[in-house]
């Protein structure tokens, strides 16, 4: 056994009989200079820049597909799609993803995190090229499987990266500025698509060049995903200790090899790994073993679940069939509101981000919920009235744009960025894979309902169909109340004990080596 070795062994024997010492605050280093000052810390944190353009990409899918649905060019290429066929169009991405389950955890869990995004990315880049290239709706709905199918995988991969990479204190904020980057997506797909718009009433490339430019951010991905280390934990999972500590002390310790965080990471790391490597097998069938997995796994379903079924799929792929149905039909109009929704939601969720760590994880699902709830209910009263007197009243259809505002604000305040900063800290290091694959596999199951009934629904009943997401608020706010626990001030590690109490962390022999245990 080398010196190296016993260091290691010593180091996760030492955490486990001194739970006293066991504290973040008290190795973090005060160095009295700013992060953005710190070089090591800038760059790391620049460097997030790379796998935030996954969601990017996803924001960009849907917003530009709404424009394109705006868009009387796209609309006489395609013959009009309604119904179930705008829902297969919608829905298109949601079938290269469902190809994609078995394949984003085996590649994150076997080849790391960078790798996944890179060919995802690639894939992206392929359906980019595909969806401009469309000749028929046949070939446009083949296209957007192929971006479903590269998207899952990248996605999957990049806020694991984030969070497993990120600066202790810095993490919360990171991976929630990660889901707000997909409105900077959606910012863009809207204006382009306002632009192009007229370039003429004949011009197929008003929406070829929005559909080309989809291919954008993933090829700046293939291009330098490279550049970011790979994840500290992935690498101590596979035994890969000496790469681990190097990462983080250049990283997190700009250099300081005899760093106290660098070592408080290291050992907390090893031993929560080298502990669930000792007790499971981390199949998929874990997540039923122990009540701490099964809250997890509560969690995990009942989050992506909350962030595609709260009516936000109603705004996100079908805003024009919403501004049709209060008056709003122009289509040069129906894109300025897309627009500036965008604008809107990508500078409130930055902000609400900002303040993740300092109000909380459940506090603001719960602000969340509650103020969705009453934005729908007013939502749902104008556009009751506003039928009822044939759409002339012009300040109703506004009450209801200005309500639109409004839910995104409150949206964007638990929905957008706390979700994925939730997911990835009450997932342990060996489940966090499976448990994200849970979670898309979640999310794609209420997106594909959102892609067919939504339309569908909104043809047959109009606002009525509000009342349906008015119901599922009210009863995500009770989740929330009664199944969420506060995450904040934790570690990812030192999460584990609010949902597995001491058990989280078994014992180590000091006989064993790392490789070992």
């Amino acid at each position: 056994m080398s010196d190296k070795d016993n260091k290691t062994t010593a180091e996760v024997h030492d955490v486990h009989n001194n739970p006293g010492e066991w504290s973040l605050a008290s190795v973090l280093p005060d160095t009295g200079t700013p992060w953005y000052k710190q070089r090591h810390l800038l760059l790391l944190n620049l460097g997030m820049i790379i796998p935030y353009l996954s969601s990017t990409t996803n924001g960009y899918d849907g917003s530009m597909l709404n424009g394109l649905q705006s868009m009387s060019q796209w609309q006489h290429f395609f013959g009009s799609p309604t119904g179930t066929r705008l829902g297969s169009l919608s829905n298109g991405v949601i079938f290269g993803q469902i190809l994609a389950f078995p394949v984003a955890p085996w590649l994150c869990d076997h080849t790391g995190r960078r790798f996944p995004i890179f060919i995802g990315s690639a894939l992206l880049v392929v359906g980019a090229v595909l969806q401009c290239a469309a000749q028929n709706y046949a070939m446009f709905l083949a296209s957007r499987m192929v971006i479903g199918f590269g998207g899952l995988i990248a996605v999957e991969a990049s806020p694991m990266l984030v969070s497993e990479l990120a600066y202790p204190t810095h993490r919360s904020v990171l991976v929630g500025y990660y889901n707000n980057l997909w409105y900077l997506g959606a910012l863009l797909a809207a204006w382009v698509t306002y632009g192009t718009y007229f370039m003429g009433p004949d011009a197929s490339w008003a929406w070829r060049i929005p559909s080309l430019l989809q291919g954008l951010f993933p090829l700046v991905q293939v291009i330098f995903i490279y550049l970011l280390p790979e994840s500290p934990r992935y690498l101590v999972q596979k035994d890969r200790y000496d790469e681990a500590r190097k990462v983080l002390t250049k990283y997190h310790a700009g250099g300081d090899e005899n760093s106290s965080l660098v070592d408080f990471e290291m050992k907390e790391i090893i031993l929560q790994i080298q502990t669930a490597k000792s007790v499971s097998s981390t199949g998929y069938r874990e997540f039923l073993s122990t009540r701490g997995n099964m809250h997890r796994l509560f969690i995990i379903i009942a989050v992506p679940c909350m962030m595609q079924l709260s009516g936000n799929g109603l705004i996100a792929y079908y805003l024009h069939l919403i501004l049709n149905s209060i008056g709003f039909t122009s289509d040069p109009q129906q894109l300025r509101i897309n627009g500036g929704l965008t604008v809107f939601n990508l500078g409130v969720s930055v902000i609400l981000a900002s303040f993740m760590e300092i109000v909380g994880r459940r506090r603001l699902f719960l602000f969340s919920t509650v103020g969705m709830l009453c934005c729908y209910v007013i939502w749902t009263i104008l556009s009751a009235v506003n039928e009822q007197r044939g759409f002339h009243d012009t300040s109703l259809g506004t009450g209801v744009i200005v309500m639109i505002f409004m839910y995104q604000l409150f949206y964007n305040a638990g929905l957008n960025g706390p979700p994925w900063v939730y997911v990835t800290e009450v997932l342990p290091t060996h489940l966090r894979a499976k448990g994200t694959n849970i979670m898309q596999i979640a999310s794609t199951c209420v997106i594909l309902f959102n892609g067919y009934a939504n339309p569908v629904a909104m043809d047959a009943i109009s606002w009525k169909y509000y009342i349906v997401y008015c119901c599922v608020i009210a009863v995500e706010i009770a989740l929330v109340y009664f199944g969420f626990p506060e995450t904040k001030g934790h570690s990812l590690e030192e999460v584990a004990l609010i949902f597995d109490g001491e058990e989280a962390f078994g014992e180590v022999s000091e006989k064993q080596t790392p490789a070992e245990v």
